[in-house]
């Protein structure tokens, strides 16, 4: 998933499956969880504008559009991805949504760290820096960030990788299958996150959550006030 030119049926199979496989493990809770705690107690009379770095096909958004329709939240909701066809079939699956955009981006380039958000997601995507490329991810995201980050991603276990191994004996795709186990292996530990938001000076919670999942929530408004 990391090749940006892959295009056609197998991208779009594949990011179908892994919407399933997020679903059905209960991920997406994860961050739809910490979008609402980011946001307790704001007014809802303003526009909260969220990007979703990595956003795929954008199931996560349209869940996120959703929860801002039942909250009575008004989001203005925008998808990064650097795959052109991921971009294409993103768009397509959310011709309901008015309140989501997508762009085909490099979130490390000078005219994305200009932009402003409310609150920048992070759902299975961090994990695939290197800690140099991560740290300057993190501190144009705090910039960017007027209320906060929401980070979702795996936990590096070997429990966590020998049940995957078991799941993806029902996994058709293969792409899913070595990918994921390679997603477990460059996951976290809880001292990874907790080192990087030391470094950082980040004001953060991070919690465990299941399926081996850290939701790690980085309080942006609090980091600012302190400066």
């Amino acid at each position: 998933m990391d090749d940006f030119e892959m295009e056609g049926t197998l991208l779009r199979d594949t990011l179908d499956k892994l919407g399933t496989i997020n679903k059905w493990l209960g991920g997406n809770r994860v961050t739809l969880n910490g979008i609402t705690s980011l946001l307790k107690g704001k007014p809802k009379t303003q526009t909260y504008r969220i990007v979703d770095l990595g956003c795929g096909h954008g199931d996560m958004l349209r869940l996120v559009a959703q929860l801002g329709r039942k909250k009575g939240y008004t989001f203005q909701l925008v998808g990064i991805d650097a795959n052109a066809d991921t971009i294409a079939y993103a768009k397509a699956l959310s011709v309901d949504y008015p309140e989501i955009s997508y762009r085909k981006e490099d979130i490390f380039s000078e005219a994305f760290q200009k932009q402003r958000y409310d609150i920048t997601l992070a759902t299975l995507f961090l994990h695939h820096f290197k800690t140099e490329a991560l740290e300057a991810l993190l501190k144009n995201s705090c910039q960017q960030s007027a209320i906060g980050i929401v980070v979702n991603d795996l936990q590096r276990s070997a429990v966590a990788y020998g049940l995957f191994k078991i799941i993806g004996l029902g996994i058709s795709n293969e792409m899913i299958r070595k990918d994921g186990l390679t997603s477990i292996l460059r996951a976290f530990k809880r001292k990874d996150l907790e080192a990087l938001s030391k470094r950082l000076q980040l004001p953060t919670r991070i919690t465990w959550q299941w399926a081996f999942r850290y939701q790690w929530l980085i309080d942006t408004e609090t980091q600012k006030l302190k400066k």
